[in-house]
């Protein structure tokens, strides 16, 4: 697999991970600044790297559960991995300008 290919599959997860939303935010979790990084390797294993906007977020489970469901459809991965980490801790600087205008904060 070449290095366009994987990367061309990585921009096709990061377009899935754009449409999975938090249920408690009108915004989509990777303009939210939620993932941290996307790493997908030839044999088909996808690595997310993401946090949580709070460490006790109540829709953790469902969240991670979606992006399982979501990224799993993606012609060519097999296997997702979804690592929550809280450094560095999230706060509103890590939105995407998008996502600042939608919740009127630009």
């Amino acid at each position: 697999m070449t290095p366009e290919e994987i990367q061309n599959i990585e921009s096709e997860i990061i377009d899935v991970l754009k449409n999975i939303y938090d249920p408690e935010i009108p915004v989509n979790i990777y303009d939210l600044g939620l993932i941290y990084d996307v790493d997908y390797t030839p044999d088909g294993k996808v690595h997310i790297r993401m946090t949580l906007t709070a460490p006790n977020c109540p829709m953790a489970d469902m969240l991670v559960e979606d992006i399982h469901t979501q990224v799993s459809k993606t012609k060519g991965v097999s296997e997702v991995v979804v690592e929550i980490v809280f450094d560095p801790p999230w706060d509103k600087s890590m939105m995407s300008e998008e996502a600042l205008m939608e919740l009127g904060m630009l």
